[in-house]
């Protein structure tokens, strides 16, 4: 199974550019995560924090107890073995044929004979539908297969973490969906923890359990999906929208001059840009292809999911409950109408963790300062959702 990820009051800056600040999150372990958030928010530089490649200024990162943001070397390097890395391009050798390309990481990090080595290949290449083509140069084939090949690679030291950079970028919505399906295949063969890093709001709707988003140097939001695709946050709504009136401009400093300008434009008949529909709509997510196991993420996702049920906002809980078949509701022993569990049902929650240790990260506002109050009885600096948002806000911030 995958192990979990802690990142605690994570900050990095550039010079005097704060990329982000205080970010706090929990990858659970086996579970497949998105982050989403405009282009520049520092999306690639969380990933390459994460696996040790940038120290941060300040705060933790545990992998299985080690620290990667402070850790020796020595136990650095044991560490990101337990890491498979999907890169944005592929990141092959353009001098070494596909084989070769997906052995590396065995060559150079084990001592395992050719025999093995090939075994090991041909088995991570089956797994991404690249069988057969292992004689092929990166510069021969399409950018989809490339793309599935550095998937092979990342398989091959069997990771227990994957973290996938953009892994859409370049491809047709067609191939988008053939590689969001295998990412699902995937979880459900190996369990590892999956964190995907993306633009494509089709990706971030049927692929992940959990969402969170970068935006002006804060975590907006990081916890089940259902609370990012039902989030009223402008920020949020903007981003899954498309649309150009919002928060988010071309630069992230887009002051409430241009937003007002452009919200005039569209009141005298500009199109925004954008849908124009509500997308706060939560589709079912992917499933395993048939004749695969199914995922064993499912089930531990959803009862901890339930726990923090009362904690989550109320749009957020009825897409929830919305979900549940008539054999989880019975599992959880939902009161008559079906809004709230009824009592917990004894080993319900096996070894899950109690609600107020999930690290759910709640939304914020569109200035990316939350309505949620810390809890000095909460470790590390956790956070308790408190229905009562700023004077003269909505939910989310919005008046």
């Amino acid at each position: 199974m995958g192990i979990e990820v802690v990142v605690e009051s994570l900050t990095k800056t550039f010079g005097r550019r704060a990329v982000w600040r205080d970010v706090t999150l929990s990858l659970p372990p086996g579970e497949v995560s998105v982050m989403l958030g405009p282009s520049g928010t520092g999306k690639t530089v969380f990933l390459k924090s994460l696996i040790g490649l940038i120290k941060p200024d300040r705060g933790r990162v545990l992998v299985d107890g080690v620290d990667t943001a402070h850790c020796s070397e020595r136990e650095l390097f044991q560490v990101r073995k337990k890491f498979g890395v999907l890169f944005q391009d592929g990141a092959l050798f353009g001098s070494m044929n596909l084989f070769d390309n997906i052995a590396f990481p065995l060559r150079e990090h084990t001592k395992k004979t050719e025999a093995e080595i090939r075994r090991i290949v041909l088995e991570r290449m089956d797994m991404v539908g690249l069988a057969g083509e292992e004689r092929k140069l990166p510069g021969e084939i399409s950018g989809g297969m490339r793309k599935r090949a550095g998937l092979a690679r990342a398989l091959v030291m069997d990771p227990q973490i994957i973290l996938c950079d953009e892994p859409d970028s370049g491809l047709d919505p067609v191939r988008t969906t053939y590689l969001s399906q295998l990412l699902i295949d995937l979880n459900a063969q190996i369990d590892a923890t999956i964190l995907i890093v993306t633009h494509n709001i089709q990706v971030a709707r049927t692929v992940p359990d959990n969402m969170g988003m970068l935006f002006r140097g804060d975590l907006v939001m990081f916890g089940p999906r259902e609370v990012l695709l039902t989030s009223e946050v402008p920020a949020v709504a903007q981003f899954l929208d498309g649309s150009r009136i919002g928060p988010i401009g071309m630069s992230e400093e887009k002051d409430e001059a241009t937003m007002a300008m452009e919200q005039a434009q569209v009141d005298a008949g500009h199109h925004g840009g954008g849908s124009g529909l509500d997308l706060r709509v939560v589709v079912p997510q992917l499933e395993p292809t048939p004749g695969l196991p199914p995922r064993q993420a499912v089930q531990r996702r959803k009862d901890r999911v339930m726990s923090m049920l009362h904690t989550l906002p109320p749009l957020a809980q009825k897409a929830i409950l919305d979900s549940l078949t008539p054999a989880d509701r019975e599992r959880y022993r939902l009161r008559p109408g079906g809004d709230q569990p009824g009592p917990t049902p004894p080993g319900s929650w096996g070894t899950e963790r109690p609600a107020a240790q999930t690290r759910p990260m709640m939304p914020a506002d569109g200035t990316g300062q939350a309505p949620y109050s810390p809890n000095p009885q909460t470790p590390h600096g956790q956070h308790r959702y408190n229905p009562d948002p700023p004077p003269g806000t909505g939910r989310g911030g919005r008046p």
